[in-house]
């Protein structure tokens, strides 16, 4: 039976299952494991999404979700056991319960708390997301003709306070100047050494996550690398041509992560 399981995988992703304890499944929470909605908080697992992740975690070498989330979101989003969680696109991960930031953020709170204040004060009506005390994001998706407004008063507001500005779909993020993206967390995710790893990902954002899959295997750390990107209507272009793997939306990475854990039964 077992064979038979795994002619119905997607050939890309058989090497995951032939040594699953020597593979790190990595994934993308926003538009990935959940659809893409206009309140940040209101943002959900799919039931199917969830499931797929819990049963591969204890059965493959690693799971992780790598979001610009904060670990603490992301632990009450999805509440699963040995699952590692990567937030803030690696300014702060979750292990064993506690939340461990990145040291480098430290002198930069004072400078986020500051600038999330006077973002509330200068664009009232668009929404200020306080990502614990590392960063915030401020959002126009339900006022989309706000855009150049926001991202001008972002923009300065990251001059004036020594800070970074973070482009994402519908908004702009104010972080610490500390040189971490999707594809940092993903190296250092791989640091002990696995042989395959998929990295799955809807936008712009997950782009340096497949560059650092690409550059794992041209190192040799890794023998087989695919990314997955996760099909929507606003998925970047270059991003679904990067992609060896394309599913349609966070209902076809489902069902991709549960044959994969089909295959490993």
């Amino acid at each position: 039976m077992h064979h038979l399981h795994r002619s119905n995988l997607n050939p890309a992703l058989r090497p995951l299952a032939t040594a699953p304890e020597r593979a790190a499944v990595l994934v993308d929470f926003d538009g990935s494991l959940a659809r893409i909605v206009d309140e940040p908080a209101a943002a959900v697992a799919l039931p199917a999404a969830r499931d797929a992740v819990a049963a591969l975690v204890g059965r493959v070498g690693l799971v992780a979700v790598v979001s610009g989330r904060p670990v603490d979101f992301l632990a009450a989003a999805l509440g699963i056991d040995g699952l590692e969680l990567v937030g803030q696109y690696g300014l702060e991960r979750m292990r064993d319960g506690r939340t461990i930031p990145d040291e480098r953020v430290e002198p930069y709170l004072d400078a986020v708390a500051a600038a999330a204040d006077e973002a509330e004060r200068l664009l009232p009506g668009l929404l200020v997301e306080r990502k614990g005390s590392i960063a915030v994001t401020v959002h126009w998706r339900m006022q989309p003709e706000r855009d150049a407004e926001g991202t001008l008063a972002v923009e300065e507001l990251a001059r004036r306070h020594g800070l970074e500005t973070y482009p994402t779909r519908m908004a702009r993020e104010l972080r610490p100047p500390v040189p971490v993206d999707k594809g940092t967390a993903v190296d250092a995710l791989l640091e002990p050494g696995y042989d395959a790893a998929c990295f799955a990902g809807d936008d712009r954002g997950d782009l340096p996550a497949f560059e650092a899959l690409d550059r794992a295997v041209a190192d040799g750390r890794l023998r087989h690398a695919v990314p997955i990107g996760v099909h929507s209507r606003e998925a970047p272009p270059e991003l679904l041509d990067r992609a060896v793997v394309t599913v349609d939306g966070p209902a076809g990475l489902a069902a991709l992560l549960a044959e994969l854990g089909s295959a490993i039964a």
